[in-house]
C-alpha cells in the first residue's frame, strides 16, 4: 500500500516532463513507459488518457504521463482498468482527495486479501509439485535399476 501511495504522489509530482505544458508525441510516451502504441490508444478509448490532437497526432501532457503511471502501477498490482479509472477520475487538483484515498485504500485492502488467498494456493500448488515429482524420480530410479526382464 505504501508503494502504491509513494508511486501515486512520485507521479503526480513528476519531473519527466519538466514543462507542465510540454506535450510529447505517442512513441515518445510509450517508450517512457515501455508499453505499445496500441496500449496507450486502448487507454484512451476506454477514458483513461486524454491526449490533445493536432491532426492525426497524439500530444500527451504532463498530466497523461502520470495518469499512464498509475494505470500501470494497478494493473500491476491487480486492479482492474475500471478500478484504476474510479480511482484516478476522483482526484481533483483543487481538493484534499479525501474521497479518493478512501476508495483506494478499500479498494487496495481487497486486493491484498485476493493477492494473499492466490499466494496461499500457489504455495499449496508448489508443494504438492514438489510432492509429485518426488514420487515421480523414486519411481524412475526403481524402474531403471530393476533388473532387465522386469522391464518392459
Amino acid at each position: 500500500m505504501m508503494k502504491m501511495v509513494k508511486a501515486a504522489e512520485v507521479a503526480a509530482n513528476t519531473n519527466e516532463m519538466a514543462d507542465e505544458h510540454e506535450l510529447i508525441r505517442i512513441g515518445e510516451m510509450a517508450r517512457r513507459h515501455d508499453v505499445t502504441l496500441r496500449t496507450l490508444r486502448f487507454y484512451e478509448d476506454k477514458g483513461l488518457l486524454h491526449p490533445t490532437r493536432e491532426g492525426s497526432t497524439r500530444l500527451y501532457s504532463r498530466r497523461d504521463n502520470a495518469r499512464l503511471k498509475l494505470i500501470l502501477l494497478g494493473r500491476k498490482v491487480g486492479f482492474s482498468l475500471r478500478e484504476v479509472k474510479q480511482m484516478i477520475d476522483l482526484y481533483d487538483p483543487t481538493g484534499s482527495n479525501t474521497k479518493q484515498l478512501r476508495l483506494t485504500l478499500d479498494k487496495s485492502e481487497r486486493q491484498l486479501g485476493r493477492l494473499e488467498k492466490q499466494r496461499q494456493s500457489i504455495d499449496e500448488a508448489i508443494r504438492e509439485l514438489g510432492v509429485l515429482m518426488g514420487t515421480v524420480r523414486a519411481m524412475l530410479a526403481d524402474r531403471q535399476n530393476a533388473p532387465l526382464s522386469a522391464s518392459a
